[in-house]
């Protein structure tokens, strides 16, 4: 099974899937699923745009609208969680996840759904101290500070999360585990992002929540988007020895390394609860050019 992941969807289904097609045909390869890490901005009309936490002059209804009304289907059964960037009026609609339009299906604020033989788990949102441990108290109409709040993670979604079990074989964050940089080549991040230097030394670069799901359950494979960079990162378990494959990708914009394609092939081993995915990159990332 080969599955596409992409960064920051921004609402621009068109590029990404058209740039899916396109690899299919030049590489002669079938690709199964796609993953997006959030910032998926499912507007379906004029009336989202007034939800989503985007300046006024930039909302744009993009293309996600033309999947909704059946205009076009979406070519790849497609699986996305949410951002800081989102309609959140219709995503709140599918608090516990569902289908956000033909073959689009939206994880939830916090969720788990089986692809297959895949276990793949999502956390939307981006991590914010003052908001972790409230409740979601934002109504419609949105103000401008509900805009913003709506999609700060919550604990007691981490805290459901935290409950899992079962092994969990990809897992989808929109922001950072905080410390997953020391896993990586910090030196190549920072000449793309200088201005990343502060907050990974004050340790506040990325999600605390999201580091604890990491340690947690562990999974081979852990995607990212949000700081519109790649980056690769290992971890390495103490407590079993399991290792998490970290990478993070840009948004769909020319030259950029927004999306990866990766071919999965699964085998039962007793050392987890009921098997393991050993997924072997055989693509490069590609760019959108």
């Amino acid at each position: 099974m080969r599955i596409a992941v992409e960064g920051c969807m921004h609402g621009d289904l068109d590029n990404v899937y058209a740039t899916l097609l396109h690899l299919q045909e030049v590489q002669n390869i079938k690709i199964d699923l796609l993953l997006c890490c959030g910032d998926f901005q499912a507007v379906r009309n004029e009336k989202d745009l007034e939800s989503l936490n985007v300046p006024p002059k930039f909302r744009s209804m993009n293309s996600f609208w033309k999947y909704y009304s059946g205009e076009k289907v979406a070519p790849f059964p497609t699986i996305f969680i949410g951002g800081n960037h989102e309609a959140s009026n219709y995503l709140w609609e599918l608090y516990y996840g569902g289908w956000a339009a033909p073959q689009i299906y939206f994880l939830g604020f916090a969720g788990v759904i089986k692809f297959g033989n895949i276990r793949i788990g999502g956390l939307s949102g981006i991590y914010k101290s003052h908001h972790y441990n409230m409740g979601h108290y934002e109504k419609l109409p949105y103000s401008e500070q509900d805009i913003r709040s709506i999609y700060h993670v919550r604990e007691y979604d981490v805290h459901k999360l935290l409950q899992i079990e079962e092994p969990i074989d990809i897992f989808l964050s929109h922001d950072w585990p905080v410390g997953i940089t020391a896993g990586g080549d910090l030196k190549a991040l920072l000449r793309q992002k200088p201005f990343f230097e502060q907050e990974i030394q004050e340790g506040t670069l990325g999600s605390k929540p999201a580091a604890e799901l990491l340690g947690k359950l562990r999974p081979p494979y852990w995607f990212s988007a949000h700081l519109h960079c790649k980056f690769a990162a290992l971890v390495q378990h103490e407590k079993d020895g399991h290792s998490t494959k970290f990478l993070a990708l840009d948004k769909c914009l020319p030259g950029r390394n927004f999306l990866q394609v990766f071919l999965c092939t699964f085998l039962f081993t007793e050392s987890r609860s009921f098997y393991s995915s050993q997924i072997k990159l055989r693509l490069n990332t590609y760019t959108n050019t």
